[in-house]
């Protein structure tokens, strides 16, 4: 594993070096529509600089905060899987709703909710009503992608904000739990119109960001989630990494392991420890050994290109799952409340 001082120095020039091509950077056709109503160049009448405010709000605390990309790709995956990407993760409980999705077990650790409503402030002042805050998540988490080291996507815009948020039993349901295994995986991603390869692609946004060992003494409920492809060395270094907490103590949500090597830059290492049999969760584990995925994981371990162009293919899909357009929802004012 690398220091931990020349992976953040590595992390720090990455940043810098990607901002400035994002600055320059100029999408491909931004007047194509995809099929879910979404225009690339959505708000190029209306909020012109929207692009530039998500990204130089983000450029510093990124710097400040190397844990906050994975966290920003987190808040995305997890929005888009419970009831499409409409920002309802960001609402507060309102009426008689006592419990949203947020507080799903299952959405333990989910953060900078605060820094979308940040960003979307700054956005209110320049183009009042106009962006909506699921727009920001997604944009968010692509310059999180970017910022450290990843493609640069392209993402179409215009998604609307829902008007209320699922409870706790749907995000409870409808988010995988840590001991997924191949087959729920790519289930899972199929239903959003994923092909394996882009399964396996959309897996690597694992190679940043960490796991809280409650997610991986779970893993060790179950004899058959440890024993495909998991090197016993490794198994060791969890073991002690993660003492024999309850799964649900303080003490196990507390304390995490990096998710690879290089835990704050977006790369192929994910890869190589999926190969390794050094995987934190059983998915991580098994896409390196399952026949239908082992391919596609020596092939972006090989080839970071590659593996950046199925993400990025793969990242569009997700963040176009079951979006709102048009009527179809609103744009807040403030992320965390309905107008």
């Amino acid at each position: 594993m690398k220091p931990k001082s020349k992976v953040a120095e590595s992390a720090a020039a990455s940043c810098f070096l990607v901002l400035s091509l994002l600055c320059s950077c100029v999408n491909g056709d931004q007047t194509e529509t995809n099929n879910e109503g979404l225009f690339y160049s959505y708000y190029e009448k209306t909020c012109p600089k929207v692009e530039e405010i998500v990204r130089s709000s983000l450029s510093s605390m990124f710097i400040l905060d190397p844990t906050s990309p994975a966290a920003l790709l987190r808040l995305m995956f997890h929005d888009c899987q419970v009831q499409g990407c409409d920002a309802s993760i960001l609402l507060e409980p309102s009426g008689d709703q006592q419990f949203t999705e947020l507080d799903s077990a299952k959405n333990f650790g989910i953060r900078k909710r605060d820094l979308i409503g940040s960003i979307k402030t700054s956005l209110e002042l320049e183009c009042p009503k106009q962006v909506s805050c699921s727009d920001v998540i997604i944009l968010a988490a692509r310059d999180a992608v970017a910022l450290t080291g990843g493609p640069l996507i392209s993402v179409p815009l215009g998604r609307k904000d829902s008007l209320s948020t699922p409870s706790k039993h749907v995000a409870d349901s409808e988010l995988p739990p840590s001991t997924a295994d191949v087959d729920t995986t790519l289930s899972l991603f199929a239903s959003k119109g994923m092909t394996i390869e882009e399964s396996v692609a959309i897996m690597g946004a694992h190679t940043i960001g960490v796991t809280h060992c409650n997610n991986v003494l779970s893993r060790f409920d179950n004899a058959n989630a440890t024993s495909e492809n998991m090197d016993p060395r490794f198994q060791t270094f969890l073991r002690v990494a993660c003492p024999e907490f309850s799964p649900t103590s303080l003490a196990a949500e507390a304390t995490f392991v990096p998710n690879d090597q290089t835990s704050v830059i977006f790369d192929t290492a994910y890869y190589d420890d999926a190969i390794a049999g050094r995987g934190n969760l059983r998915i991580d584990s098994e896409i390196g050994a399952d026949p239908r995925t082992r391919p596609f994981v020596e092939a972006f371990a090989a080839d970071q290109d590659r593996f950046f162009n199925a993400f990025s293919s793969a990242f569009v899909k997700l963040s176009s799952y079951k979006v709102l357009t048009g009527s179809e929802g609103v744009v807040r004012s403030v992320c965390d409340k309905v107008d």
